[in-house]
């Protein structure tokens, strides 16, 4: 890895970050508030949250296994995915790399922020090698995203390859690991220390049932975090969004039951799904949800549609020609699924 000040914006690294009332203020126990322009009246929603969420960074810390220093908390992962860019990508100089298909707020992201987006296709498995992620790369390569399991594919990527990529390149490596609780591959955010160019992404929207309160994580060296809490806006993090996160932390092991269930439910509906005549292949998964290639996808997706189910249709995406992407629901919500599709198939003969 080459030194981080090479890798950052040099404007970033010299910025002197805003300093909010609640960063000024620590070290001592304090009952009256007047340095904030707050409105006294409406507790507790009427002051500023912690800009750095220390309650729930040390019950996450305990949780995830990472130290609080450590962790970075932010308005969904999108959020820390674009603080990659902000940070270590210089608009119309700088360019990163991906994996294709995968998740499309990299591109977005890297459009946003004016810096080149380029592609490495997946092979016929949806797997990729590190040779071909560094042949894409030149000396303004800041940055190389991986998304594990992957989306919209759901598989585990190649870990060899992982770990031959972050050893081998001098840039940051970005692995989304949105999905990993449905894994049962090793994350690497367990695994910081060894590689000090690594940002690993996780979400409370996933296993964490948690997608309306907007909480994503970033797990990285406490440098990298530093630069992030330096650029990241001073209370990025609501209170109410803090407080139902410290709720969810309190059920883990409700989270780990509804886990265990969807991986349970996965097996059967995605048993069921290859049944249907018009399904050509299911692809195998690691996370909550299935890629499926069938007859027609646009055709079925609208069937199901008006039935009043929805799936996603991928086959816009590349190497996902008339693939649909299915989420595991409840049981009866699965059910559903599988009664639209046989009554479709019975009106296709």
């Amino acid at each position: 890895m080459k030194p981080l000040k090479e890798l950052v914006r040099p404007n970033i690294w010299s910025l002197k970050p805003y300093s909010s009332a609640r960063d000024e203020y620590s070290g001592f126990e304090a009952t009256v508030f007047l340095d904030a322009n707050e409105n006294p009246f409406n507790p507790p929603y009427n002051r500023y949250p912690d800009p750095l969420q220390h309650e729930l960074k040390e019950q996450l810390s305990v949780v995830k296994e990472v130290p609080a220093a450590n962790i970075f908390l932010g308005n969904g992962s999108d959020e820390a995915i674009d603080l990659v860019f902000r940070v270590f990508c210089e608009p119309r100089v700088d360019n990163v790399v991906a994996i294709s298909p995968t998740y499309g707020m990299y591109q977005v992201c890297a459009e946003i922020n004016g810096v080149e987006y380029r592609t490495v296709s997946l092979d016929a498995t949806y797997q990729f090698t590190a040779d071909a992620l560094l042949k894409a790369c030149d000396v303004h390569t800041k940055v190389i995203f991986l998304c594990s399991p992957n989306n919209p594919t759901g598989n585990d990527l190649n870990r060899d390859e992982m770990v031959r990529l972050l050893s081998t390149f001098s840039g940051i490596v970005v692995i989304d690991e949105a999905y990993s609780d449905f894994s049962r591959q090793k994350p690497f955010r367990l695994e910081l220390a060894q590689y000090p160019n690594l940002i690993v992404l996780n979400t409370f929207s996933k296993a964490w049932a948690s997608a309306g309160i907007r909480l994503g994580m970033a797990y990285a060296s406490t440098e990298i975090i530093s630069l992030f809490n330096k650029v990241k806006y001073p209370y990025n993090v609501n209170l109410l969004t803090q407080q139902q996160a410290l709720a969810m932390l309190r059920k883990r092991y409700d989270i780990d039951k509804w886990v265990a269930s969807i991986m349970a439910e996965r097996a059967h509906v995605m048993a069921a799904f290859a049944d249907l005549t018009f399904c050509r292949q299911v692809y195998p998964t690691n996370a909550n949800f299935f890629l499926a290639r069938v007859d027609d996808a646009e055709r079925v997706y609208n069937y199901l549609v008006r039935r009043g189910i929805i799936v996603r249709n991928r086959s816009r995406v590349a190497l996902c020609d008339n693939c649909l992407r299915v989420t595991i629901g409840t049981q009866k919500e699965n059910t559903q699924l599988m009664a639209a599709l046989r009554q479709y198939q019975w009106e296709q003969k």
